[in-house]
């Protein structure tokens, strides 16, 4: 019986220690689970933090493309329009040029043309002036030609009524 006793209260100390081993490794695996557990939602918290900050960045990197290509647009439109600008001034001033020679060219044909009417009108005064004189001289000539009739005519008329002259 003493070792009936003995072999009881061993296996009870074994058991305790057994037991107490076992709540140990079970607290460690419990302590190793919370661990991993808390290591997971770390993990978890931080790769949702990764991507919010990747999502983040790249909205940033985005943005940033978006307005360097909108500032590059912007010089490359602007250039556009500096070189469009020149290109409508050296035109403009073109056919300003072209304006101004046509309207010089208007006022020299005018000035032809005006000379051309003086020239005209005083070669057709001198013309007028000429035909007058003619008429002038014709009328003489008829006036004397008529003159010299009439003093025939008369000459005439008092030969037959003076003299019976030759006729009868």
């Amino acid at each position: 019986p003493a070792m009936a006793g003995s072999r009881f209260t061993a296996p009870t100390a074994a058991d305790a220690q057994l037991l107490l081993l076992q709540k140990q490794a079970l607290a460690e695996e419990e302590a190793a689970k919370t661990k991993r557990e808390l290591l997971t939602r770390f993990l978890q918290e931080k790769l949702s933090r990764e991507e919010q900050s990747s999502t983040y960045g790249l909205h940033k990197v985005c943005t940033a493309w978006r307005s360097a290509q909108r500032k590059t647009k912007d010089q490359e439109l602007r250039q556009d329009l500096e070189i469009l600008s020149q290109t409508f001034t050296r035109v403009m001033d073109c056919k300003d040029g072209v304006i101004e020679s046509l309207a010089r060219d208007l006022e020299e044909a005018e000035e032809q043309q005006n000379r051309a009417l003086r020239s005209h009108l005083h070669l057709t005064d001198q013309l007028l002036h000429l035909q007058h004189r003619r008429l002038g001289y014709l009328q003489e000539g008829f006036d004397a030609q008529v003159h010299a009739l009439k003093a025939e005519f008369e000459a005439e008329r008092c030969g037959i009524s003076g003299g019976g002259g030759e006729w009868g």
